[in-house]
């Protein structure tokens, strides 16, 4: 299972939840970055660390080919299509993100870019153009609700195909 997003839609609160009620993995790529130094320099406009694709990839590639695993990170286009049996793109609206991204720090270009990845759905088409279109679901992140609503509807989804795999 995999959830991309624009930064401050709720991927890891999503992530982390729909983990533990589910009994899954749960691994952010961003933390395991971090972790392993999975880096290949430093991006001075949006100061934060280049990711290096190839080994993130070499990083988990066991661990995904187990199953079981949700992913969290905002990217998609650099994984491998067989890892993934659904991939939920979360969004939300322009007016709670821009709250959610200023409350991080992010200002300047670093925040107009965010606001407007989501306005243009940058993410979703990326994630269309890089899986099986049936497979893609975009899911509203704004409330406490809409969390809870998508929880319900992963888990779901998640019986049912444990049903229909197993």
């Amino acid at each position: 299972i995999w959830s991309p997003g624009t930064p401050g839609v709720g991927k890891t609160t999503l992530g982390k939840e729909l983990a533990s009620r589910a009994g899954l993995s749960y691994v952010n790529v961003g933390d395991l970055a971090k972790e392993g130094e999975l880096y290949e320099g430093f991006d001075e406009e949006y100061d934060c660390p280049i990711l290096d694709e190839d080994r993130v990839i070499d990083e988990l590639e066991e661990r995904m080919s187990e199953g079981g695993v949700v992913v969290d990170y905002h990217g998609c286009d650099f994984f491998p299509e067989r890892w993934f049996h659904i991939v939920f793109v979360l969004r939300t609206d322009n007016s709670f993100l821009y709250d959610r991204l200023e409350s991080r720090g992010y200002t300047g270009k670093k925040l107009q870019d965010n606001i407007q990845c989501e306005i243009f759905q940058t993410l979703y088409e990326e994630a269309m153009l890089s899986y099986k279109k049936e497979i893609v679901h975009q899911l509203p992140s704004n409330t406490p609700e809409d969390l809870e609503r998508n929880l319900d509807q992963i888990m779901q989804w998640i019986e049912q195909w444990m049903k229909d795999n197993n």
